[in-house]
This record gives structure tokens, sequence and C-alpha cells, in this order.
């Protein structure tokens, strides 16, 4: 009698398979005041977002902040609300299934592709859950941050090995950590821009906005602004522009701290100020379009652009599901889904 005779061959009777799980920040389920209460406090609760003191931080969240600003926040989230929900969500969605058909096109072998939320739906610890089920053996991780930072690559690891530790069998599990420089993601920055360029000629200034991050962090050891430094340095040299071409600057701050400068906002009021006319605005650090660029960066700083004297200001849309944003990322996970047998 064969000696596995009366076991469980779930795993060594199935077929090796690889899934590759794309994530990203998350949005709330709709543009309401209760449903950004719900998102906010998942988010800020975070304590890779948030580093005040826990108890300090929780009186304040749900004392103050959880009562006034989920409002606010519905009223903008309305602004850039479509038919298909949000902004964020439907962009994804649309990476997940053009990676998927990329990759079913380049691979022999069928290769499953996930997407999650870190906050909100579907969670991370859902789509690994189904990962499980499906018997999927080889996991590949894909934060959709360019640059890493702890508060967002940093938190989807922790939310990744969250869900594992309740796991009898760990599968082999690749994270994609930072992809800053890769080079297709940088060629895809550079065709954009010059696609704008073509069609609405060269900007005075084109400014490259990073997402923000307190000060401090970088002090302690987040390497996200030497990251940013680095695709801005790349996008540069790709694009062939000199120094006084363009600028990196960092958007989204809030709260009473020092944040990485040199602050977008303010850029942007001091080169209106100073006799710059037409400027051009593209923010590498997110993959999909959301709240931060095209209600921050279309609108609010468009308004600070022209109220101090500047005249022509044109966004760059992010990434998003475009074809050579597509292979970046298959070129990036690629690697780790080609194993030996």
């Amino acid at each position: 009698m064969s000696r596995f005779a009366g076991q469980d061959k779930s795993i060594h009777d199935k077929t090796p398979r690889t899934g590759v799980l794309l994530t990203n920040l998350g949005t709330p389920e709709a543009p309401t005041a209760q449903a950004l209460r719900t998102y906010l406090r998942e988010f800020l609760s975070d304590p890779r977002v948030v580093e005040i003191p826990r108890l300090v931080w929780m009186i304040i969240l749900h004392g103050i902040i959880l009562r006034v600003r989920p409002a606010k926040s519905a009223k903008l989230y309305q602004s850039i609300w479509t038919e298909k929900g949000s902004p964020l969500m439907v962009i994804s969605e649309q990476q997940r299934d053009k990676v998927k058909s990329k990759l079913a096109e380049d691979l022999d072998e069928p290769v499953e592709v996930a997407l999650a939320m870190r906050y909100g739906q579907p969670s991370i610890e859902s789509e690994l859950n189904r990962f499980q089920k499906q018997g999927i053996d080889n996991i590949v991780v894909m934060p959709l941050y360019p640059q890493y930072a702890g508060p967002t690559t940093g938190s989807s690891f922790d939310a990744v090995t969250k869900a594992m530790k309740k796991w009898r069998w760990i599968p082999s599990l690749h994270f994609v950590s930072s992809y800053h420089q890769n080079e297709k993601y940088i060629d895809a920055l550079a065709a954009s821009v010059k696609e704008h360029i073509d069609a609405h000629g060269k900007p005075d200034k084109l400014v490259l906005s990073y997402h923000g991050m307190p000060k401090l962090f970088h002090h302690q050891g987040d390497p996200y602004y030497c990251f940013c430094a680095l695709t801005t340095r790349a996008l540069a040299q790709a694009l062939s522009l000199k120094e006084e071409d363009f600028v990196m600057t960092f958007q989204s701050r809030f709260g009473k701290a020092e944040w990485l400068k040199p602050y977008t906002d303010e850029t942007l009021e001091n080169l209106a100020q100073s006799g710059v006319k037409h400027v051009a605005i593209m923010s590498p650090a997110f993959s999909a379009d959301c709240l931060e660029t095209l209600e921050e960066l279309v609108e609010e700083n468009k308004e600070v652009f022209v109220d101090a004297g500047g005249e022509i200001y044109h966004y760059i849309p992010c990434l998003n599901d475009r074809d050579d944003h597509i292979d970046a990322i298959v070129d990036i996970v690629k690697p780790y889904i080609n194993r030996p047998n």
C-alpha cells in the first residue's frame, strides 16, 4: 500500500501555480462621509502612516479627525467620482486585466492575477486567502508604488505577513519593494511627457510632484526621498532635460510637522511670481490617477499657479493602463514567475 494512502493529496497532486497580486493604497466605497469615516479610520490607524504615540494619536483621531475630516474628504471625492466608481479602483482593475492578458500572451504557464487594496476592499488578506484556496504555491506581490516608502510599500508588506501568519504552509513569496529605476517604467514616463509636449508644446518648467512624507521619516532611514531623486534623475536623462528645465517637489502634506521639501504648491506660486508662465506637472509616484492627482494637482494647484500670475498649466496623467506601463509591470514581475521545474 502506498505510504500516502488515506492522506490528503490536495498539495502533492496539484500542478504548481503562480499568483501575481497587484496592490495599491485603497479607496472609500462611496464618496460619502460614512464611507470616508470607515476608510480613514483604517488608513490613519496604521502605525506606518502616523508615528505619533498610539494613545495620543487615537485620542486625536477618534476625538477630532474622524468627526471633521470625513465630510470634507467626501466633497473632494464627489468632485472626481465617476459613473463606474472611484477612479483609482476603475484604473487599477484595468491594470489588473491588462497585466493578466499580457502574461497570458508571454508565458506558457497560467498565472492568476489579482488586485488588492491596502485599505478598504478587496483587502490584501482576502486576495491572498483566495490564492491559498486555489493551491497557488508561488506568489508575487507588487505594490504599485514605484518608490519604496514605509507608509505605502512597507505597510503593504506588513499586511502580507500578517495574513500569512495564519497559514500552516507558506508558499514561495516574492515581494517587489521598489522599481524606481526600472528602465521600462522610466521609458513609459518619458513617453508620456514627449506625447504631451507634442500636443501642447514644451513648458517653461516641468514639475515632478511626488507624494509628500514627514521629513523625520527620511532622517530615520526611509529611502523614499532618495528614490524619488533617482527617478527624477533617470527621467531627466531620458528626456535630455537641463537642470533649469525641471523641478522635483512634494505634495499632499498635512499636520504641523515639516515634510519633504520643496512643497509643490509653494513652488508653483514662486515660479509664477518669478515670471514662469507655462508649466506642465506630473506625479511619477502614482501609478494610477486618484484624489491626490485629479483633485489636488488638476484643480487646487492650478488655481495656486494661475492666481500667482501663471498662464498655462497642464497636468500630465499618471501612467494608468497605458500599454507601455503594463509592459513595465510585466517586465518587473516576470522574473519571479519563471521557475525551474
